[in-house]
């Protein structure tokens, strides 16, 4: 069976006779070095005596296979990942330009680009080849992945979110997802550049952050909550303590008064377990000026809103939704999933008298994310929490090249923070709010 494999424009046809060259050198190379020195030495220096010694095995082992100048370069790049990094997902793991890599078996790898899914043509050997890629991921953070524990969320030195699960929960093989974050994380400038937001939004966006609202970010999966999150804090000034909660670290301030919290799954024994309730509860004996939760998703969101109203004005966090009020009704959800016997009602004023708005984000067709929505919540009519909407997103088509065409529509409608603005000192853009507007993007 003969594979087509894409390297930076140039493609070749590979017999199986190729895979069991590469197989077979790799083999031979694993005999020839000390693999308990791979994490002491340069990676550099390693690549170059890695590389010297795959030349001298080609060179001396008698192997006849007619290889060119660019099948032996491809050749020794990709034992060099074996080696050293991931294997064929390797690649995908320096190019910038792919968020996710999602192995389904062995036999299929797919990218997301710029929201997109794309099929690659990079491939594993077999499922024990991949179960090996695997194990080296999760025995890197001091995980394990077998029968017994089949199932590891974990987080790449880089920063990187990787889930992986294997049989018998994976009726066809193991799978392995990576979500990946950028080494230098997009700031509000970016995101008004990829048309997220506009300028003037964005200036709104820097007052609610300075005036100490807090805020919830709503949106579905892959949307983009995390980056907006990362550009909220942005605004943050620099002389407050920030607490940050998360089950897996992503968040990337660069303010220095940060404590970074992460949660503990339980050990093999099944004891040792910490979760973001209490973290979230332990954070608000360290003296925080505000508390960040990745994501509230358990009983933690009383403990959130609970610091929300008791003087950690200007709290962040994000939550799984598909609208603003979607986003409500999940918190009152998460608080019953807390254990607590307390009435509708009272759950729904709390969450009132906490988060002061609501932004929400969407996936567009084109896959460009889009902030949709900006609500901020007023109070309570009878026992239903009301919101007012700053502004949101109007898709007016698509054109030929099949990007979303649209417009931000602001309402006109007066916040009640701009009071808050105003006690602050900070301005809001002029003619912003002063009546309905449309900004064509």
């Amino acid at each position: 069976m003969k594979k087509i494999f894409d390297t930076g424009g140039r493609k070749f046809t590979l017999t199986n006779e190729y895979n069991d060259l590469k197989t077979k050198v790799h083999e031979m190379l694993l005999d020839m070095i000390d693999l308990t020195l791979i994490g002491t030495l340069d990676k550099t220096l390693l690549r170059n005596e890695i590389r010297r010694v795959i030349e001298n095995i080609l060179a001396n082992d008698g192997f006849n296979v007619p290889l060119n100048f660019d099948e032996k370069e491809m050749l020794c790049k990709e034992v060099e990942d074996e080696v050293m990094g991931l294997g064929p997902i390797e690649p995908f793991m320096h190019d910038p330009t792919v968020t996710d890599i999602l192995v389904n078996t062995y036999r299929q790898v797919y990218v997301e680009r710029y929201g997109k899914l794309y099929l690659t043509s990079a491939r594993f050997r077999d499922d024990i080849h991949l179960k090996k890629i695997i194990d080296r991921i999760v025995s890197a953070v001091g995980r394990r992945i077998d029968e017994s524990s089949p199932m590891v969320d974990a987080r790449l030195a880089d920063g990187s979110r990787v889930n992986a699960i294997v049989p018998p929960l994976a009726i066809d093989g193991p799978s392995l997802s990576i979500r990946r974050f950028a080494v230098d994380p997009l700031e509000l400038e970016d995101l008004v550049t990829l048309r997220t937001v506009t300028e003037e939004i964005g200036e709104l966006i820097k007052g609610i952050v300075a005036s100490r609202l807090n805020v919830l970010i709503s949106g579905g999966t892959g949307t983009g909550k995390t980056t907006l999150l990362n550009v909220f804090s942005r605004f943050i000034p620099a002389n407050e303590r920030i607490i940050t909660i998360e089950d897996s670290a992503e968040l990337q301030l660069k303010q220095e008064h940060v404590v970074r919290l992460e949660t503990r799954p339980a050990n093999i024994e099944g004891k040792g377990e910490i979760t973001q309730r209490d973290l979230v509860r332990n954070s608000l004996r360290m003296r925080p000026d505000r508390i960040i939760v990745g994501e509230v998703r358990s009983g933690e969101v009383l403990d959130m809103l609970q610091a929300m109203n008791t003087g950690h004005d200007g709290s962040l966090t994000t939550i799984h939704a598909n609208s603003p009020r979607d986003a409500l009704l999940r918190l009152e959800t998460l608080v019953a999933m807390s254990g607590l016997n307390i009435p509708n009602d009272a759950v729904r004023r709390y969450v009132a008298s906490a988060i002061d708005v609501i932004v929400h984000l969407q996936r567009l067709m084109d896959g460009t994310r889009k902030i949709v929505s900006l609500q901020e919540i007023v109070g309570m009519e009878g026992n239903v929490i009301t919101m007012q909407e700053i502004f949101f997103f109007e898709q007016t088509g698509i054109d030929k090249e099949g990007k979303v065409k649209g417009r931000f529509r602001i309402t006109g409608i007066m916040p009640k923070f701009a009071e808050r603005f105003r006690a602050k000192g900070i301005a809001i853009p002029p003619g912003l709010l002063d009546g309905s507007r449309v900004m064509e993007i």
